[in-house]
């Protein structure tokens, strides 16, 4: 059974910095695309950052201010949040395109529970 399991959010001040992980574990063949995505007050999910390995993509509202990367070997992928603004509050869910072999060889995707991100003015 495939986890993946957030860690990094929290409380801070516009201008700050935060840097959240998410680590999958689990009976895993293959990882492709690893990705961030968030869910502000009142608003429908959305892309932050995805990677895959050879490519990087990020919503417009975070580039220049976010970073994402990915250690294959940990099958972890992290997001460097610095400059934050209070509309960057959000619930941060971790994606992967996970592939398993058993019982047959499948490939969806995985989410987080979450991790909560406020930044305050």
């Amino acid at each position: 059974q495939v986890q993946l399991v957030e860690s990094g959010g929290g409380l801070v001040q516009a201008g700050d910095s935060l840097r959240l992980s998410c680590a999958a574990s689990g009976d895993i063949f293959g990882i492709n695309i690893m990705g961030w995505f968030r869910q502000g007050p009142g608003k429908e999910r959305e892309l932050v950052a995805t990677m895959t390995r050879s490519s990087t993509n990020y919503a417009d509202s975070v580039k220049g201010r976010f970073t994402i990367s990915r250690d294959s070997a940990k099958k972890a992928v992290y997001l460097q949040m610095n400059s934050l603004k209070p509309e960057d509050t959000a619930v941060y869910y971790c994606n992967m395109k996970i592939t398993t072999l058993m019982p047959s060889v499948t490939t969806r995707d995985y989410w987080g529970l979450g991790t909560q991100v406020t930044v305050s003015s």
